[in-house]
Parts: C-alpha cells; sequence; structure tokens
C-alpha cells in the first residue's frame, strides 16, 4: 500500500501536468469542500438500530454475494415484466 506522502506527491505531479482551467476549477471545488477528517456524523436512533441489525446479519450468516443479489434482482424484476 502506497503511503500517504507518496499518494499526495503523484497527485501533486499529475496537477502540475494540467493545462484545462475548467477542470481545475472544478477539482479545487471538490477538494475545498471535502475535509472529512474533522467532521463528525451523527447517526440518528432509526441508522444505529440499522446498523446494530445489519452486524446482526452478519454475525449469523444472513448474507449472499453481490453476484447473487444481482441474480435474483434480475429474477425478480424478470417476473415483474410477465
Amino acid at each position: 500500500m502506497a503511503s500517504i506522502d507518496h499518494i499526495r506527491n503523484s497527485l501533486i505531479d499529475k496537477l502540475l501536468s494540467i493545462k484545462n482551467k475548467e477542470f481545475l476549477i472544478a477539482l479545487e471545488g471538490i477538494v475545498s469542500n471535502s475535509n472529512t477528517e474533522n467532521d463528525i456524523i451523527e447517526l440518528t436512533n432509526e441508522q444505529k438500530i440499522m446498523l446494530e441489525m445489519s452486524d446482526q446479519d452478519i454475525e449469523n450468516g444472513r448474507v449472499i454475494t453481490h453476484e447473487a443479489l444481482k441474480r435474483k434482482t434480475s429474477e425478480w424484476l424478470s417476473g415483474k415484466s410477465s
């Protein structure tokens, strides 16, 4: 895994080569508005309950793979259009 300094330096190198002003302005907006290190996200009681339920599902093996979910969804949607 790359170190933070390596990633930062790689991004700086790439930024220095960008000539598109609109792209740089948009990127500056993204970076300026994404200070997530200090953001504290307060969850509602309902969100906390849902996360606890998800943990219980995982602990009890009530999970399926993404591929299985896509297959079930596709089958369900096929039945709806008939």
